[in-house]
């Protein structure tokens, strides 16, 4: 008896899903911003990650690359006495720059936020100089300090003050950084200025009719308004300080006597005088980790002074409305049962 061949049922194979317009249509915010995430990993985040990486090597432009360990670092630290000369010197730019960029952008802000005929044209005045580029500033600024016919020391001597060799002198090279850095603030005096062109004017009224002046105006209206404004320019001051580089490379090259040489200088001559790369990796590794550091303590700061809508100064004043809202609970519940 011949049997029959019972077929195999075949395998029904699920028909591919077609991606309609509303599948596409989530796509497209990610096609928006590929380009964005592209240039991030390929331009910042894989040359962070690579130099992390050749921070721990040996690496020579040209030769071998050897592995080292951590003794970058410890070189750094313990057998190179220009780390910690280059150091210095960047701190103590970083605390007479600092301040002193605030206070003036601040000062600007203030003024140009005045009622007066022309305003926009000041503030175009004085927003120009942070468009030009740093070289262009260099030279400039070269000029301005030059110790033959330096147009600083010719406004002095008209006062009767005989002005220094600005930078060649080492009492004051490092302050002629510091005034020459300052001058391109444009960026930083617009963003005080809208941060003062949002406090409402009706804060100002009410100190006014409660006998407030001008200066105690100043400090209890305008400035705890401003103070996330004011904990932004702080960080970015602290970065732009910390990277200081092109107008100490072209004004004084580092000298007289390393007076100038700043941290970054220190690192540019590691990778392309020296071609050390990986020690110069290491050096900005240093630098970030300060940096990052700066950073967090004036975010943990922040807590104490920076006053945001709708939040109150510091925790302890928190905890003291605690057990007042807690009453105010209770005395509204009991007038709730008493109705």
């Amino acid at each position: 008896m011949a049997q029959t061949q019972v077929p195999y049922p075949q395998q029904q194979t699920a028909a591919p899903k077609r991606l309609g317009p509303k599948r596409w249509g989530g796509a497209v915010p990610y096609l928006f911003i590929f380009p964005w995430i592209f240039g991030f990993l390929v331009f910042t985040l894989g040359p962070l990650l690579f130099s992390l990486v050749i921070s721990f090597f040996d690496w020579p432009i040209v030769g071998q690359v050897t592995f080292v360990g951590i003794d970058n670092y410890v070189e750094m630290f313990s057998n190179d006495p220009l780390f910690w000369k280059s150091l210095l010197v960047t701190l103590k730019f970083a605390a007479l720059f600092v301040p002193l960029n605030i206070v003036v952008a601040l000062g600007l802000a203030m003024l140009l936020n005045q009622k007066v005929k022309g305003s926009a044209f000041f503030r175009t005045a004085f927003y120009l100089p942070s468009v030009i580029s740093g070289v262009a500033l260099a030279m400039i600024w070269s000029w301005v300090y030059s110790g033959d016919y330096g147009i600083l020391n010719y406004f002095l001597s008209l006062v009767g003050i005989e002005g220094p060799d600005w930078l060649n002198d080492t009492k004051w090279s490092l302050v002629a950084m510091v005034i020459a850095s300052l001058w391109g603030q444009g960026s930083m005096m617009l963003i005080f200025l809208a941060g003062l062109k949002g406090i409402p004017k009706d804060l100002y009224e009410s100190a006014s009719m409660d006998g407030a002046g001008k200066i105690r105006q100043f400090f209890n209206v305008t400035i705890p308004m401003i103070t996330p404004t004011l904990l932004f320019n702080l960080i970015t001051s602290i970065i732009a300080a910390f990277q200081q580089l092109t107008l100490a490379l072209l004004l004084t090259g580092g000298g007289p006597l390393k007076s100038t040489f700043f941290y970054a200088m220190y690192m540019y001559e590691n990778a392309f005088k020296y071609f050390k790369m990986g020690y110069s990796a290491a050096n900005a590794w240093f630098m970030f980790l300060i940096v990052l550091t700066l950073t967090f303590l004036v975010f943990k700061s922040s807590e104490a002074w920076v006053f945001y809508e709708g939040e109150m100064k510091t925790k302890k004043e928190k905890e003291k409305a605690k057990p007042k809202r807690a009453k105010q609970g209770v005395q509204a519940s009991r007038e709730g049962g008493s109705v």
